[in-house]
């Protein structure tokens, strides 16, 4: 589904990503772990083209709809109708905007550019309340602006929602576990696994920690250290990671 091939990038004229190479296939979970400044933002936020994160070497070549595309290539609203989806660690408030009527805009944006037809206002309000229940949050708080008020908590489950609307192939989450109390953790973990553990979806997770990985299992753990992928391994490494620390581990 994903093929990362060598890698290289730069923010502000500083090298980050090194050559870094990585396949997912369909149906796969992959973490990647690493010590702050390795890069792990730094991929998930090239891989969604993030303006500022200029690319200087390597490709990436995603599963699309009709095919496989280069991802590089193409402009950030078009990877995401082409189903993926970039969770972010620090999810933003949007003052003014009515989360509803901000996902159903994403939504048939997304199934336009698909040619598919527009969902209609009650059908959408029913995929909403559907993918709320998943997360326990409350269908009220999808009627107030996005992330306005939310607490930290509560801006990953309405992320997690997000995801669940949008029914991407592929989703890139950024440390969804950062600020999560334990209760939160289990609720989000529970929806990713009911959204994104499917045959023809697939998930990589970005996260310092092995608690997320407890509720959603990855079938290879990835360290990222210095710009590149040094160490890969099954659920495993993530549990010596968190034994033994990232220099231990990445030296030996």
């Amino acid at each position: 589904m994903l093929i990362i091939d060598n890698l290289s990038n730069t923010v502000a004229d500083k090298p980050i990503l090194k050559g870094l190479s990585l396949t997912i296939n369909a149906g796969e979970v992959h973490a990647i772990m690493g010590p702050n400044g390795a890069g792990k933002s730094t991929l998930a936020y090239t891989l969604g083209g993030r303006p500022g994160y200029e690319v200087t070497g390597g490709s990436v070549t995603f599963d699309g709809p009709n095919g496989p595309v280069d991802l590089l290539e193409m402009e950030p609203h078009e990877r995401a109708a082409a189903g993926l989806f970039l969770g972010f660690q620090y999810p933003v408030e949007i003052p003014g905007v009515s989360n509803l009527q901000f996902l159903r805009e994403s939504l048939n944006s997304q199934r336009k550019a698909r040619g598919e037809e527009p969902l209609s206002g009650g059908d959408f309000i029913k995929l909403a309340k559907e993918k709320a229940a998943l997360l326990n949050l409350d269908m009220e708080m999808l009627k107030r602006p996005v992330n306005v008020g939310f607490s930290g908590g509560e801006k990953k489950r309405n992320e997690m929602v997000q995801m669940g609307i949008l029914d991407p192939k592929l989703a890139i989450l950024d440390e969804t576990d950062s600020g999560l109390d334990i209760d939160a953790l289990k609720t989000v973990g529970s929806g990713i696994n009911a959204i994104m553990r499917k045959p023809d979806k697939a998930v990589l997770l970005i996260t310092h920690y092995q608690r997320l990985l407890d509720y959603v299992e990855p079938d290879f753990v990835h360290v990222l250290a210095g710009g590149k992928i040094v160490k890969s391994g099954g659920p495993e490494l993530a549990l010596a990671l968190e034994r033994e620390g990232y220099a231990e581990v990445i030296a030996a």
